[in-house]
């Protein structure tokens, strides 16, 4: 019973970040559920399972609100499809001893990227220039592929390189990556069951992961009000390069000594605060940027008004 109300805070923890961030997801819970001791395979398994109900049910929010370009969603997801099944078939034939490293190794790529991408450029730039779709289906691919392997990967790789790219407005890129998730999610669950035969999967897990999520989901869209993205993106990001470096370092692979281990956690203790602060610096002059530039344009304004009223 314990572990599962663990779970169920894993699935509601991420999808806070997830729903604040647009991406983190599979990243954040997979990342937690190695932590906790689960087999690589079962815990990338488990988190995609549970994804088909929680990327379902956004997918299903996102197309309500008009937030949905159903092409972008066949040409980046059906590709995202075929590369997930080929990351779920690669990641099951690998050893234990070979995946949790492998995986962890994917998982710190990710968080170094989430680290550095919120802490020195914030949220992605914003325009209207028509999308090259050229680009869409390797991209799906790659990120689909890398999604089942880490364990999560989808958001992070799809949605900032389809947002630098400036040529799909953002609320549609953020909701078609989320839409197009689902057939990832489906097609990574089926090559799970392939390469596992259904061993190792824990459905009470899944289950207790998608009630967490499914509780998180209007937290989330409360949480995104009052938790700037940038800092979140520091927070969330320096706890996933600590876990998986964590992993990296007592795996067979490195099997750091005692002495290097707590030197590698102490760098990236300092770096993870320091990039944290300097979120919140950002932010701050930011605000005071934006309140500045508010209170010039009332005051330019003003003479118009005395204007009128005389």
């Amino acid at each position: 019973m314990r572990t599962l109300i663990l779970l169920a805070l894993v699935g509601l923890g991420a999808q806070l970040v997830d729903g604040s961030l647009g991406m983190a997801y599979g990243v954040t819970s997979t990342t937690l559920l190695l932590a906790i001791g689960t087999n690589p395979a079962a815990a990338s398994a488990t988190v995609h399972l549970a994804e088909i109900g929680t990327t379902l049910a956004s997918g299903a929010s996102h197309w309500r609100f008009g937030n949905v370009d159903w092409k972008v969603v066949a040409k980046i997801g059906i590709p995202g499809a075929i590369g997930a099944f080929a990351g779920a078939t690669f990641l099951s034939s690998l050893s234990t001893e070979v995946a949790g490293p492998v995986m962890s190794l994917i998982l710190l790529a990710l968080g170094i990227y989430i680290l550095i991408r919120f802490t020195v450029r914030g949220l992605p730039p914003r325009s209207d220039k028509p999308l090259r779709k050229r680009f869409l289906a390797p991209l799906g691919l790659v990120a689909g592929f890398f999604d089942a392997t880490g364990g999560g990967g989808w958001g992070p790789v799809g949605t900032p390189a389809i947002l630098a790219s400036g040529r799909l407005e953002p609320r549609k890129v953020i909701g078609s990556i989320d839409t197009s998730e689902f057939l990832v999610a489906v097609a990574a669950s089926i090559g799970f069951f392939v390469g596992l035969s259904g061993e190792g999967i824990d459905f009470t897990w899944v289950l207790a992961l998608l009630i967490g999520g499914l509780i998180a989901a209007p937290i989330a869209a409360y949480l995104v009000r009052i938790v700037p993205p940038r800092i979140l993106g520091s927070l969330v990001g320096g706890v996933i390069v600590l876990t998986n470096s964590r992993t990296l370092l007592r795996s067979d692979w490195i099997a750091a000594p005692e002495g290097v281990a707590i030197a590698v956690y102490a760098v990236i203790w300092v770096a993870w605060a320091a990039a944290v602060a300097w979120s919140v610096r950002a932010h701050r002059q930011a605000k005071a940027a934006e309140a500045a530039e508010t209170a010039k344009v009332a005051v330019s304004e003003e003479p118009e008004a005395d204007s009128v009223s005389a």
